[in-house]
């Protein structure tokens, strides 16, 4: 068996024949409607508790029940991702754009300059 021979300074590339499928129109779609039922669904269920006089109450327990889908466990940290809060990253380390005391102090000319 004969191989065919490589060009010189080739490098393994992907082939680039790869076809990566896009989400499909139905898929988003159907999200679209799924998210439209739940809002339907809510505002229905709304009216029904406002009829029954606790309105009030089902939108505040609603608030708290989107507070809560709405936040992300530790479970589910990116592998490297960084926390918001220093004191939770190794090291103390804090993230891209974050203002220190240091930096304020600095910027607003309150820390006297070194050698006077």
């Amino acid at each position: 068996m004969l191989e065919a021979p490589q060009p010189q300074g080739s490098t393994s590339r992907p082939p680039w024949n790869i076809a990566i499928p896009l989400p499909s129109c139905w898929d988003q779609s159907f999200l679209t409607n799924i998210t439209f039922l739940k809002v339907l669904l809510w505002l229905v269920l709304l009216g029904l508790f406002v009829e029954l006089e606790f309105g009030l109450a089902y939108f505040v327990l609603s608030l708290f029940y989107w507070l809560y889908v709405g936040t992300r466990g530790p479970e589910e940290k990116k592998e490297g991702e960084k926390s918001a809060y220093s004191v939770f990253n190794p090291g103390c380390e804090a993230i891209q754009g974050t203002l220190t005391a240091e930096q304020l102090e600095r910027e607003l000319q309150l820390r006297p300059l070194a050698g006077r």
